[in-house]
């Protein structure tokens, strides 16, 4: 019953390609063909060269398509693509810096530089290119990489019904891919015995109408046949991977998770110790009733028996108080050390969950919910079933980038409205040539048997040759062709022109100025101006996708690394040391407890929410030399400084010459110096401030002392004084004491 039913998965598989390449997707890879051919230079059908080569016309082109094409692949394709991831919540933020450098690490393993030309050239020249987000498990030694990839567009089967431009609400996405038989067993080898009972497939369909036998160009559809090891032919057979959304039951639910062993010997240490504390208090409250008891016995407030029974009883709740206590205590120990987890987990794992009485009595709530999931059905052939898988994502891996979206899964190439214009332009010129060629090589009339036909067929063209005619014929004639009227120059002209800005690439956008006189800023104008329909197509169409392609990046990478990794990112730049481009970058990293087990994660990469969004413009190319003057000029404004100039320009050892040469750098030169100047000043400064104090001192000593001999001075010049006056008058009374003696002597000698 098994195999019956993996038999019909095999064969419904078959069915779906088959009513997906319906007459409409058959009419677009029609169409699509038909420019993807126009841009590898296969601009003539099997019939129209066939028709030009008996006409006698010829059959070249003069491509205007393909450097249209190209310029506008550059312009889209310059740069890388840059994700920013923006964190949910503060513990995440440090998560998410570390996303955009794994996406870098992820898009330099799988080449994607090369990988986003070719498909942005796939989207330009067939309509639409595909993305593939996928993990080689095979990668890392078996630990895997997520790894981006290129589906080649007419391999692709989407649901007609689909009107989303990124086929997000298909209901079915498929890849069906024409393989050697000897690859597939490579690619698949646990499907060896399966992939071996394949009959050859007759399925492999050309849209093109080139001629295949003369083409310059070969394309997948041409190779039918493989080549074996054993040089041998090689079946092709179809393989067929089919992607489809389902929706499943899950649950989201809040578990307790207890504490670990080890926490608990933590928790009891804790509790032992508190619980101690506690039980001193107890004992001294204990002693304290009993010295009470006793006094009131001592006193005869009470009996001793209801003494001794007071006591026991006080005993029996000291006890009790104490048990009561070392249950609190636990309980408030293990309630702080348990933690509620939220987890979301399928029905199936739930329902195992709740049946366990052990662990249903830690499920404190669930909400039950339904999410889509990808499932991958493969096969190969008409009936061989390979596998079924449930990817851990809900959206597609496969990720569209149309170039004009028509409502359906069938957009419009770039090439298609420039294909009448191209014919034009080559109609004419077949043409002008053509009517060159009958004018440089003349056409003869003239009567049967009038000339020697060998001859004048050999030299009727040759300059300076003499031809011959026979006598008694009329002479020959030559025929003109009709003068070509200047109307065939005109259309050339307006066709290029059309063509340009049809296209909305200018001959200036490719280097070409129309004219001589055209100034610098000029041209930078016409650049600017000359993109904005690629802009457009950016903005509304490229970089959504490429928002797309980074949320199905991160749905796929965050459930790949879920162990520890090391990620080694390579950063050129000119001038950096070998260290210096290496940049390390570490997720999922164990966090060990005192016992050596694993408590916890840091920087937990494959829980951490978080959004992820594109850097608009990040892919569009910048024009160095605008971008340089336009610094130059802030920087002469003194709007930025010199470091910022620096770090714009293509200088070698950049690093060593911002060191060297930066303002900032010889600021802090000499702040350094003036640093060290300002220390010895400040020395000095308290020295002299230190003899200033001390010489105050001194001077108000000083100052003291002369006062104190001012006042000496002024004494002794007053004593001097009161001295001198002193003598004075007693020279005066000396005299006057001479003068009354003389006068008392001579009075007595009278008196005798």
């Amino acid at each position: 019953m098994a195999r019956t039913t993996k038999k019909n998965k095999a064969q419904i598989n078959k069915q779906i390609w088959e009513r997906a390449n319906n007459s409409h997707r058959q009419r677009w890879q029609h169409l699509s063909q038909k420019g993807h051919d126009f841009y590898l230079d296969e601009q003539l059908s099997k019939e129209e060269k066939d028709q030009l080569e008996e006409s006698g016309m010829p059959t070249f082109t003069i491509n205007r398509v393909t450097p249209i094409i190209e310029i506008m692949k550059y312009f889209v394709t310059a740069n890388n693509p840059k994700w920013k991831a923006v964190g949910a919540t503060g513990d995440d933020v440090d998560v998410a810096q570390v996303h955009s450098d794994i996406a870098d690490y992820c898009w330099y393993l799988s080449n994607g530089k090369s990988l986003y030309s070719q498909i942005a050239l796939d989207a330009l020249t067939k309509g639409v290119g595909y993305f593939l987000v996928d993990v080689d498990k095979d990668a890392d030694r078996g630990m895997g990489e997520v790894r981006f990839s290129r589906l080649d567009p007419y391999d692709v089967y989407v649901d007609p019904a689909s009107r989303d431009f990124l086929f997000r609400d298909a209901n079915f996405i498929q890849v069906r891919k024409n393989i050697a038989r000897t690859r597939l067993i490579n690619m698949l080898p646990e499907f060896e015995s399966k992939i071996k009972k394949v009959s050859k497939s007759t399925d492999v369909v050309s849209y093109s109408e080139r001629d295949t036998d003369l083409s310059g160009t070969s394309q997948p559809e041409d190779i039918t046949m493989g080549i074996s090891l054993d040089a041998e032919d090689e079946d092709i057979i179809p393989y067929y991977e089919t992607y489809s959304k389902k929706k499943f039951p899950y649950r989201n639910v809040y578990i307790k998770v207890q504490p670990s062993p080890a926490e608990m010997d933590n928790i009891r240490e804790s509790v032992e110790k508190q619980l101690k504390d506690f039980t001193k208090e107890v004992e001294v409250g204990l002693i304290e009733k009993e010295l009470q008891i006793q006094q009131a016995v001592q006193s005869g407030e009470i009996i001793p028996e209801r003494g001794q029974l007071e006591i026991k009883k006080s005993q029996e709740m000291a006890a009790q108080a104490i048990k009561e206590k070392e249950m609190q205590l636990m309980g408030e120990a293990q309630d702080a050390a348990t933690q509620v987890k939220q987890q979301i987990m399928s029905e199936p794992d739930y329902k195992i969950l709740e049946n366990n009485p052990k662990s249903k009595k830690n499920i404190l709530d669930s909400i039950k919910f339904f999410e889509n999931r990808i499932v991958q059905t493969c096969s190969v052939g008409d009936d061989q079933f390979l596998y079924e898988y449930t990817l851990p994502i809900n959206e597609y891996p496969i990720i569209p980038i149309p170039y004009m979206y028509t409502g359906t899964p069938y957009p419009m190439s770039a090439v298609q409205p420039l294909i009448g214009k191209q014919q034009e332009i080559n109609k004419a010129h077949q043409i002008m040539l053509h009517n060159a060629n009958l004018a440089s090589n003349l056409r003869w009339m003239y009567e049967e048997g009038a000339v020697p036909e060998e001859e004048w067929e050999k030299y009727s063209s040759s300059p300076g040759a003499l031809l011959k005619y026979r006598q008694g014929f009329a002479t020959p004639t030559p025929i003109l062709p009709a003068p070509i009227n200047n109307a065939f120059y005109t259309v050339v002209q307006e066709g290029k022109s059309d063509a340009e800005y049809i296209s909305g690439v200018p001959s200036a956008m490719m280097g070409f100025a129309s004219q001589q006189t055209e100034t610098y800023r000029g041209l930078l104008a016409n650049d600017e101006f000359g993109t904005r329909r690629l802009k457009a197509w950016m903005g509304s169409i490229v970089e959504p996708a490429l928002e797309h392609l980074g949320r199905c990046f991160q749905m796929i990478a965050q459930r790949h690394y879920s162990v520890e990794k090391v990620f080694r990112i390579v950063q050129p730049e000119a001038g950096q040391s070998p260290q210096e481009q290496e940049k390390e970058v570490k997720i999922n990293i164990q966090i060990y407890n005192d016992y050596g087990e694993a408590i916890g994660r840091f920087k937990d990469y494959s829980t951490a929410r978080f959004d992820v969004r594109v850097v608009a413009g990040a892919t569009m190319p910048v024009n160095r030399w605008a971008l340089l003057e336009e610094y130059f000029k802030w920087f002469q404004a003194g709007l930025i400084d010199d470091i910022a100039m620096i770090a714009e320009t293509d200088i070698r050892n950049k690093k060593q010459v911002i060191e060297r040469k930066s303002v900032y750098s010889q600021l802090q030169g000499q702040v350094s110096s003036m640093e060290e100047s300002m220390k010895d000043k400040d020395g000095t400064i308290e020295t002299l401030q230190r003899q200033l104090v001390q010489a105050g001192i001194k001077m108000q000593v000083d100052k003291a002392g002369n006062e104190v001999r001012k006042d000496v001075l002024e004494t002794e010049a007053q004593q001097k004084l009161l001295r001198g006056m002193m003598k004075v008058e007693f020279e005066k009374m000396r005299e006057q004491m001479k003068i009354d003696v003389q006068s008392t002597k001579k009075d007595v000698k009278e008196s005798e």
